[in-house]
């Protein structure tokens, strides 16, 4: 077995709290491993009931979620989560159709892995999510573009004033697009910008832009900021 990766000493996700929720002994197991020698505080469950109550309990950085779990089910998890904190929620699922997939992003989940994973790719993966959340040294100034104020050092964005309850993902995508007003973007091209994937389900996209619009638009059906523009992508102004 190739060894879990080791993390370096200055690596600023070092001692980040990790919640790893999987019934399967054996890949929990090996999840744990592989997350602990990447420096991350590992904390584990095995089923949904119990996956609530530690989060509860430890308020984990981010959630390693099974979604086929006993009792309450990953999705249910993932849903109830992400209604009490913004707790960044990477899936693991062993339905591989884009549906199920897309289920799992509806429900919040920031990220996800289709089972079998790789345990290294599971690391880059948490690490990736993770990673969004870490303030720069030199955080930018906040900044408003017309009912939006976006402050990248708190990691917030307001709409008239009131903050708007966003994902990790949700926030990197809007933050990315107000930065690049009337621009218009493939979803490959916000693929590799916000997720930075080389490649990957451009449902996701979709997924979260529909989320994004039900957050952000008077009337998401009707979208006036995050617009489609056929045969292109998206493009976000007025």
């Amino acid at each position: 077995m190739v060894p879990p990766p080791v993390a370096p000493r200055d690596d600023p996700l070092t001692d980040r709290r990790v919640l790893v929720v999987e019934d399967d002994p054996t890949v929990r197991e090996v999840a744990c491993s592989y997350l602990a020698s990447a420096g991350f505080l590992v904390d584990e469950a095995a089923d949904g009931v119990s996956a609530l109550r530690v989060a509860a309990r430890v308020r984990p950085d981010l959630v390693v979620l099974d979604r086929m779990l006993p009792g309450i089910d990953g999705i249910e998890v993932c849903r109830r989560l992400r209604a009490e904190r913004a707790t960044p929620v990477v899936m693991l699922t062993a339905l591989g159709s884009t549906e199920d997939r897309i289920t799992g992003l509806e429900a919040g989940a920031d990220d996800y892995l289709a089972k079998p994973f790789s345990p290294r790719e599971l690391v880059l993966r948490v690490q990736s999510v993770l990673r969004r959340t870490v303030d720069d040294l030199t955080p930018e100034s906040a900044f408003d573009l017309g009912p939006f104020r976006l402050d990248p050092a708190r990691r917030t964005v307001t709409k008239d004033g009131r903050p708007l309850s966003l994902s990790v993902r949700e926030h990197d995508l809007l933050a990315f697009l107000l930065k690049h007003p009337d621009q218009a973007f493939s979803r490959d091209q916000l693929l590799r910008a916000v997720w930075r994937w080389d490649f990957g389900d451009l449902s996701t996209v979709t997924v979260h832009v529909r989320r994004l619009r039900e957050k952000i638009e008077d009337d998401p059906t009707r979208p006036t900021w995050l617009t489609t523009v056929w045969g292109v992508g998206y493009r976000f102004g007025a």
